[in-house]
């Protein structure tokens, strides 16, 4: 495998791996390596199948599958991401997956299927870039808060349960995933470098402060990535479960 890093801060791309074929231990591994270490891979002309996505995914770990975002019936670990004028996008702003849930995923897998010629891009930001790069000041202040992470924020019910049935699936879903708290700051488990853990998509306040300061706290963190971070529009389709179309 030839791994070659994007930046200072995260992003590399893969070549010299198919990922249409199961991976040795040795691949695994060193694929493993690779994104603690970049923390985001980009590999190109990988045509998988869903099958072949969901396999290569319960390599690294246990897969999870959405409440209420439309999956493939054969294959339902991977949901479609299908945007067009009618169904603009729900996710264009910045997000850590599924925070709404008590241990949310490692990572996500993503295929491109079908990209703008120009435009389209998804960017990727590091958070524990953001968190090394805050004075310390600002690292004593959100030391020891947590913030409160919510599953309607980003799937409210006039977007997700427009119909009898979206409507029965999604009051399921907001049952089961009631409201929680996770750190503000939190350390990964294997390479112990800490990061921020607050996100657009479905942070709504950080509980010990008061609404106005958690506001403005929140408006702060993290910082937009540079205009060079990190991306992938049609020169660059990222495999990083998820179909992206």
């Amino acid at each position: 495998m030839d791994i070659q890093p994007l930046g200072p801060a995260l992003g590399a791309t893969v070549a010299g791996v198919d990922l249409t074929q199961p991976l040795s231990a040795d691949r695994r591994e060193a694929l493993h390596a690779a994104l603690l270490a970049h923390q985001v891979l980009f590999f190109e002309n990988q045509p998988v199948t869903p099958e072949q996505q969901r396999a290569l995914a319960a390599q690294f770990g246990l897969l999870h599958i959405h409440p209420v975002y439309r999956n493939i019936p054969e294959v339902p670990e991977i949901i479609v991401l299908d945007t067009d004028d009618d169904n603009p996008p729900d996710n264009d702003n910045w997000h850590t997956d599924i925070t709404f849930t008590e241990a949310p995923a490692q990572a996500a897998l993503l295929s491109a299927r079908l990209l703008p010629p120009s435009g389209g891009d998804t960017l990727w930001a590091s958070n524990t870039a953001a968190f090394e790069a805050l004075s310390a000041p600002w690292r004593r202040l959100l030391e020891g808060l947590h913030a409160e992470h919510d599953f309607i924020k980003s799937f409210p019910a006039w977007r997700f349960a427009r119909t009898p049935e979206e409507r029965v699936q999604w009051e399921a879903a907001k049952a089961k995933h009631p409201p929680l708290l996770h750190p503000v700051i939190r350390t990964h488990p294997e390479t112990g470098r800490q990061g921020l853990f607050v996100n657009e998509g479905f942070t709504t306040r950080i509980v010990e402060l008061s609404t106005t300061e958690s506001d403005a706290v929140l408006r702060q963190l993290p910082a937009p990535p540079p205009r060079d971070a990190p991306r992938h529009g049609a020169g660059r389709a990222p495999f990083l479960p998820g179909i992206l179309r």
